[in-house]
C-alpha cells in the first residue's frame, strides 16, 4: 500500500478487499467452467461403462435359455414326437420337466405350424401368440429370439428347429418341427435382474421422453419383435453419485456472498468497525462510562467487549459466592469424613474391645453371651454402613437399573410385613399393621420388586427405629385416573420439625438430637430410598409433626398385567428327605470363611467336604453322587461360582446349590436368582439364617 500513502486505514482496507475479491472472482469462473467440463466427461465415461455392463448382463441372462433350447432340439425322441404326436411321451418327458426349463411357456409344433404339445404356467394364459411368419423365418434361420406383447405383458420368445442328434450343425437334415420357449418379463424377472445389475429396472414405452437428470445414469434396451420393430424398452437406472451440482451450488453461494459483501461493506464498516473502535479507544484512555454504555449498544463482538466491563464486577461477585460454596462443600466433606470415621470406629471399637474381653479366663457365661451379642450387633452395623456407601456410589455412577416384573402388590407387602415384624424388639410397645384397602388391586402390577421392597423396608425400619411406643402402619391408594399407586408408611414416633423436612433426603445429613445420636448410620438410608423411588418413576414426600408422628408417602406408576397368570410366581424351595447324615460340599477358597461355615454345619452333624475353586467343585460333584447340598462361593480362582453352577446343572438338574457371596446389593441378588441358584446367603455369615435354610431344604422342622 505504499503507492497510496495518503489513504487512511479505512480506505486501504476497502481497496484491499476489492482487489482480493476481483482475484477471487476470476478464480471462481475458472473453477466453475472446469467443473462443468469435468462433469460432462465423468458422466460420459460412466454412461459408456454402464451401457456395456447392462448389455453384457442382459445377453448373459438369455444365454442359459438359448443353450437349453439348442440342446433340446438335438433329440431323436423329440424328432419322433413331431411325427407321431404321442401325447403320453410329451407328458412324460416334456411336461413333467417343465419347471427345469425356467420358462413360462413351452410349445412343440410340426412343420405345418400345428401345435403338438403345450405347457404353460399361470403367468401366460394367451393360447396363441406366435405368428405364422415366425415359423417361416425360423425354418430358415434355425434359431430365433424376439419379444412380443400379450395381454399378460411383454414376453421373451426363444425358437429353434428340431433335428436329429447326428446333425448338430443343422445342415445335414431338414427340420422336423419347431420348439418354442417363452418367459414373461414380470416383477420376478425384473427383481432378479436388479439384484444382478445393482440397478432399478422397469419396462417403459418406446415413445417415452427421457429426462435429462444428472443424478442418475439411464440405459435403455430396445426389446424388438421378430420383425426387429420395438415392442417395449427395458429401462436400467443407477444413481450417479459423482455429480457436481453441490459443487456448483457452493461456488454460486460463495460468489453471491462475495458480491453482497462488497455492496454492503462501505455502509456497515463505518457502523460496525470504525465507530466502535473509536469508542474503545476513548474508554481505555478516559474510562468514560457514557462511551462504555454506547459500546454496549454496538453490534457483534464490540457489544460483547462493552459487556465485559460490566461483567467484570459480576464475575467478581460470582467468584466470591463460588468460594463460599466451595468452603461449605469442604466443610460438608470434612464433616462426612469425620462422621464416617466415627461410625466405622464405633462398631470396630466394640468388636475389637469385647473380643479381647472374651479372652479373660474367669469370664462367666452370662457376660460371654452379652459380649457376643454386642460383637454381633456391631458387625451388623458395620456391614450396613459399608452397604449404604457402596449402594450410594452405584447410584451416583448410574450402574443401577430397574428390573421390571409383574408382582402381586398385596402379597409383596404382606411378605415384607411378616419379615419385618419378627425383627421388632420385644421391649417396644408397638402395634405394627397393614391397613385394609377397599381398593385392592385385581391384577398384578409392573415394577421392580426388589427395589420396591428396599424402599418400603427403609421406610418401615426408620419408622420402627424412631417410634418407642404407639403404632406403625402400611397402606396404599390406587389412582386409576392418573395411573399412580401411592404407598404410605405412618408412625406415631418422634416426628420431624418442618425446618428439617427437606434435609432428611439429602445424603450424609441426619437430624441431630438426643435420640439420633444414640443410633448409628451415615444418614444415607432416605437418600437411597429417594433415588430408588425416582428410578421407578415416582416421587416421595413426608408430612410430620414433632411429638405426634410422621407420614412418608411415595408413588409408583400403575401398570397392570393383562395376562391371566402370575408371571412373578416364586418357585418353592426344593426339599429333600433328611436321613440325618447329609453330605454338604463347601466350595470356598478362603480358609477362614470355610472354617466358619464348616463349624456351623458340623454342629448339626452334617458331613462336610471342601473344594477350593469352582473347577474342583464340579469334579467332586461329578465323581461323588452322595452330595446332598452345595454351598458355592461366587468369587473363586480358576473358575467362579456362576460357571461352576452351569457345569453342574448339565449333569445334575436337582442338586440344591446355595450361592455364598460377599455381594449383598439388590442387583447382585437378582443376578444370583436369575442364574437359577436354589437360594443365596451373603457374608458376613449368620448361623441361624444358614441352619434355618439348610433345615428347610432337607425338610427338617427347625
Amino acid at each position: 500500500m505504499r503507492i497510496f500513502p495518503g489513504l487512511n486505514t479505512y480506505y486501504r482496507l476497502l481497496l484491499l478487499i476489492i482487489g482480493t475479491s476481483s482475484l477471487f472472482f476470476l478464480l471462481y469462473l475458472s473453477l466453475y467452467f472446469y467443473t462443468i467440463k469435468q462433469e460432462k466427461e465423468v458422466y460420459k465415461s460412466a454412461y459408456k461403462e454402464y451401457n456395456n455392463e447392462v448389455n453384457s448382463i442382459f445377453k448373459l441372462n438369455s444365454k442359459t435359455h438359448i443353450a437349453t433350447i439348442i440342446d433340446v432340439t438335438f433329440w431323436d425322441e423329440l424328432v419322433d414326437f413331431t411325427k407321431t404326436g404321442d401325447k403320453q411321451w410329451y407328458k412324460d418327458y416334456i411336461e413333467s420337466e417343465f419347471s427345469t426349463y425356467e420358462v413360462d411357456y413351452i410349445g412343440v409344433y410340426n412343420l405345418k405350424n400345428q401345435l403338438l404339445g403345450k405347457s404353460s404356467s399361470t403367468k401366460i394364459n394367451t393360447a396363441s401368440f406366435i405368428p405364422a411368419e415366425v415359423f417361416k423365418r425360423l425354418h430358415q434361420s434355425k434359431l430365433i429370439k424376439f419379444y412380443t406383447k400379450i395381454p399378460e405383458g411383454v414376453i421373451e420368445v426363444f425358437g429353434a428347429t428340431i433335428h436329429p442328434s447326428n446333425d448338430p450343425k443343422k445342415i445335414k437334415s431338414k427340420p422336423t418341427g419347431y420348439f418354442i420357449m417363452a418367459r414373461r418379463l414380470d416383477q420376478t424377472f425384473i427383481k432378479n435382474l436388479e439384484s444382478i445389475s445393482s440397478s432399478k429396472i422397469a419396462l417403459a414405452s418406446t415413445d417415452r421422453t427421457s429426462l435429462n437428470d444428472r443424478n442418475y445414469i439411464e440405459v435403455s434396451l430396445n426389446l424388438n419383435n421378430w420383425m426387429n420393430k420395438p415392442v417395449s424398452d427395458l429401462l436400467f437406472k443407477r444413481d450417479f453419485n459423482l455429480n457436481f451440482n453441490n459443487t456448483k451450488k457452493i461456488l454460486d453461494i460463495i460468489i453471491i456472498a462475495t458480491i453482497c459483501n462488497l455492496l454492503i461493506y462501505l455502509y456497515y464498516y463505518r457502523r460496525w468497525v470504525y465507530k466502535p473502535l473509536k469508542l474503545i479507544t476513548n474508554i481505555l484512555e478516559t474510562k468514560d462510562e457514557q462511551a462504555m454504555s454506547s459500546l454496549k449498544k454496538a453490534r457483534g463482538e464490540f457489544r460483547h467487549i462493552g459487556n465485559l466491563f460490566e461483567e467484570n464486577n459480576n464475575q467478581r461477585k460470582q467468584l466470591e459466592v463460588a468460594k463460599e460454596r466451595a468452603e461449605e462443600s469442604d466443610k460438608l466433606k470434612s464433616s462426612f469424613l469425620a462422621n464416617l470415621s466415627h461410625e466405622i470406629r464405633t462398631p470396630m471399637n466394640a468388636i475389637m474391645g469385647f473380643s479381647d474381653l472374651l479372652g479373660e479366663k474367669n469370664l462367666n457365661e452370662s457376660d460371654k453371651n452379652d459380649y457376643l451379642e454386642i460383637i454381633k450387633n456391631s458387625g451388623k452395623n458395620l456391614t450396613s454402613i459399608i452397604e449404604d456407601l457402596i449402594e450410594m456410589s452405584k447410584i451416583d455412577s448410574k450402574q443401577i437399573k430397574p428390573n421390571y416384573k409383574f408382582i402381586d402388590l398385596d402379597r409383596c407387602i404382606l411378605e415384607l410385613y411378616h419379615t419385618i415384624k419378627v425383627t421388632i424388639p420385644e421391649e417396644k410397645d408397638l402395634k405394627f399393621s397393614v391397613l385394609s384397602n377397599p381398593e385392592q388391586l385385581k391384577k398384578n402390577i409392573l415394577t421392580d420388586e426388589i427395589k420396591f421392597k428396599q424402599i418400603l423396608t427403609n421406610l418401615l425400619t426408620n419408622a420402627i427405629k424412631f417410634t418407642k411406643k404407639g403404632q406403625v402402619s402400611i397402606n396404599y391408594r390406587v389412582d386409576e385416573e392418573n395411573k399412580l399407586i401411592t404407598i404410605e408408611v405412618e408412625d406415631s414416633g418422634l416426628g420431624i420439625a418442618e425446618i428439617n423436612l427437606k434435609a432428611i433426603f439429602e445424603r450424609f445429613r441426619r437430624i441431630e438430637n438426643d435420640f439420633s445420636i444414640k443410633l448409628s448410620g451415615l444418614g444415607l438410608g432416605l437418600s437411597i430410598t429417594k433415588a430408588y423411588v425416582e428410578l421407578l418413576g415416582g416421587t416421595i414426600w413426608v408430612k410430620s409433626t414433632p411429638g405426634i408422628g410422621s407420614l412418608f408417602s411415595f408413588t409408583i406408576p400403575l401398570k397392570y398385567n393383562e395376562a391371566a397368570t402370575d408371571q412373578n410366581q416364586v418357585k418353592p424351595t426344593s426339599k429333600l428327605n433328611s436321613a440325618g447324615n447329609e453330605t454338604i460340599l463347601i466350595a470356598e477358597d478362603d480358609d477362614i470363611n470355610f472354617l466358619l461355615l464348616d463349624r456351623m454345619l458340623r454342629s448339626q452333624n452334617f458331613k462336610v467336604i471342601r473344594a477350593v475353586n469352582g473347577k474342583e467343585a464340579v469334579e467332586i460333584c461329578q465323581s461323588n453322587t452322595h452330595i446332598d447340598l452345595v454351598f458355592m462361593d461366587i468369587k473363586m480362582p480358576i473358575m467362579d461360582g456362576f460357571e461352576a453352577f452351569n457345569l453342574i446343572r448339565i449333569f445334575d438338574k436337582n442338586l440344591p446349590i446355595i450361592a455364598n457371596t460377599a455381594y449383598s446389593l439388590a442387583e447382585d441378588k437378582e443376578k444370583i436368582i436369575a442364574a437359577g441358584f436354589t437360594n443365596y446367603i451373603s457374608k458376613p455369615l449368620n448361623k441361624g439364617e444358614i441352619l434355618g435354610l439348610v433345615n428347610h431344604i432337607f425338610g427338617v422342622n427347625s
